[in-house]
């Protein structure tokens, strides 16, 4: 690809580009293959974590279009409504957060970042309650004289994917020939910008989402959409199918945010092996995967994978973890 592409307002602010690590001990306690991995958890924003990347686009189309306050949703630990509320309070942005389930008498972990950055809080009782509340919320915001911009869970609209269209392109640039990327994938944003990138700046590896809480048909066919509609924000349409994407449901049985005997030893080995933390939810449950994936034969002991530590790891302080981690 020549790289011409139309212009998307996009404001520079992770720390980019994140390296790439070769996880050596961790390669060798599986026989491997060889794993390196992507340090997506230090891009900067409020302890950093993949939903920087996209909050670049998202945040710059918010403002373009004169808004002056985020509602966003999240479960009550959610990543990317922490990311969010600090890039809101860092362009001078007020910022809503919809979480679902019921106020802790004390917050911990990224709950409590939320509040220190300045976010104001709405509790819904069940996740399916969270869009219809953004709405209402938005309604109100714009009776009241304000200017809101609906962002939904995840950051996973066309334009938000586009952030990990260009990580792609980063990753390539850094030189590491990877047959796989393997990253946790739930409302498909990255996982869609990854499917993209690879097509734009002609990866020839593999893209592998472990699946955190949803069915691998529901990923094929929310992930091709979301990718083909993010191309056209950059040109012609790149018309990506269900069946080219690789999604794996196996591990998300037990539900979102449970953690399972599977998370805590991934989260312990890569700990003990590379003094690297991932968190319960996420890049742990996408890091059982790899590690099962790898003791089954899956990849060839002879290829290279490369692991997207899409960040997190303030969910490890959080309070209902600790007896599982402690």
């Amino acid at each position: 690809m020549n790289g011409s592409f139309k212009e998307v307002p996009r404001i520079r602010f992770a720390h980019l580009p994140t390296p790439i690590e070769e996880l050596g001990r961790l390669s060798d306690a599986l026989g491997g293959p060889r794993v390196f991995v992507k340090r997506d958890d230090g891009t900067g924003l409020a302890l950093g974590g993949n939903k920087t990347r996209k909050l670049e686009f998202l945040i710059a189309d918010a403002i373009e279009k004169g808004a002056d306050t985020i509602v966003t949703a999240g479960a009550a630990q959610s990543n990317h409504c922490r990311q969010t509320a600090a890039a809101a309070a860092k362009f001078g942005l007020g910022c809503v957060l919809v979480l679902n389930g019921h106020k802790p008498d004390g917050a911990s972990a990224n709950l409590l970042l939320d509040s220190l950055l300045g976010a104001k809080i709405v509790w819904v009782e069940r996740r399916e309650d969270r869009e219809r509340v953004q709405g209402e919320l938005c309604a109100e915001l714009s009776t009241s004289g304000k200017t809101p911009y609906f962002m939904p869970y995840g950051g996973s609209t066309p334009i938000g994917t586009l952030g990990y269209a260009f990580a792609v392109e980063e990753a390539m640039k850094q030189g590491l020939d990877a047959d796989w990327y393997v990253f946790g994938t739930s409302s498909g944003g990255t996982h869609a910008g990854l499917v993209l990138g690879a097509r734009l700046f002609g990866f020839r590896g593999k893209v592998l989402g472990i699946s955190i809480d949803e069915s691998e048909e529901w990923l094929k066919a929310r992930i091709s959409a979301l990718a083909s509609e993010a191309s056209e924000l950059l040109g012609p349409r790149v018309e990506v199918r269900p069946e080219e994407i690789l999604a794996n449901d196996a591990y998300c049985r037990a539900g979102y945010g449970v953690l399972t005997d599977a998370e805590i030893e991934a989260v312990g080995l890569f700990a003990r092996t590379e003094g690297l933390l991932l968190d319960p939810v996420y890049t742990g449950r996408a890091a059982a995967g790899l590690i099962d994936l790898a003791r089954k034969g899956f990849f060839k002991k002879s290829e290279t994978v490369l692991f997207w530590n899409t960040g997190g790891q303030p969910a490890l302080f959080a309070e209902k973890y600790q007896p599982y981690l402690a």
